[in-house]
This record gives C-alpha cells, structure tokens and sequence, in this order.
C-alpha cells in the first residue's frame, strides 16, 4: 500500500463562517451528515473532506489529514513506538471504518484512516 492522504478535515470553532467561506472561495459542494454533527466537503475532482466544530473547547481551528493505512490499530501502535503521542486511540465510524489520531515527535498531528472493506459508499 502506498498510504496516500485520502481526507482532510477542517476542526473549526465556527462551522457556519467556515461553510461561507469556502463556498465563495471554492467551488465546493457541501453535504450534512444525516445524524451527525458532520459536513462532507466534495471538491469534484481529488481528495474531499469534512468539517465539523472543533471538539476542543479554545483550541484554534486547523486543518488535520488522513493518510490510508491497512490496520488503524498495528500502524496506531507502530506510530507510538517510533514515539508519537497518541492523541486519539482507534475509534470505529460505525460500517465505515476507523481512525486514531498521532501526534508525531515534531509535534504535527496526522490521522490514520483505515475503510471498512464491507463500506459501499451510497454516493459513488
């Protein structure tokens, strides 16, 4: 596997300034998550994403990418021995797939994103 960025995510502290300003700036198209607090962001062409409230009350708004990976809980583990801090541990998107969230020894953070191989995206 080449683990290629396949999604970033916008953690912002105002979704709706950020919905109108990307969607004047770009010719974004947004889709609300039925049930979650979660917009697709679809950029036609390339890696999409998401955005959503950033769920660390004073934190600044950022920007974080996810890169492929084929086992979101051995690489999660590999990244702590190679001395990353594990921000948050692999958690399951119910039928979809898993992530964790790393915090490399620079102090960059990067999500691994792992798909459900049973997912069918109703949109594709």
């Amino acid at each position: 596997m080449a683990n290629p960025f396949v999604h970033v995510e916008l953690l912002t502290s105002d979704v709706a300034r950020a919905k109108a300003f990307y969607t004047g700036l770009f010719d974004w198209k947004l889709e609300e998550v039925p049930g979650m607090d979660y917009t697709l962001i679809n950029v036609g062409e390339g890696t999409g994403g998401g955005m959503m409230q950033n769920p660390v009350p004073g934190s600044p708004s950022h920007w974080i990418a996810y890169v492929l990976v084929d086992d979101a809980a051995a690489a999660t583990e590999k990244a702590r021995a190679l001395g990353a801090t594990i921000c948050k541990e692999v958690t399951e998107i119910p039928g979809i797939g898993w992530f964790s969230v790393i915090t490399d020894p620079t102090g960059a953070s990067l999500a691994l994103w792992q798909m459900n191989p049973a997912y069918r995206n109703p949109a594709a």
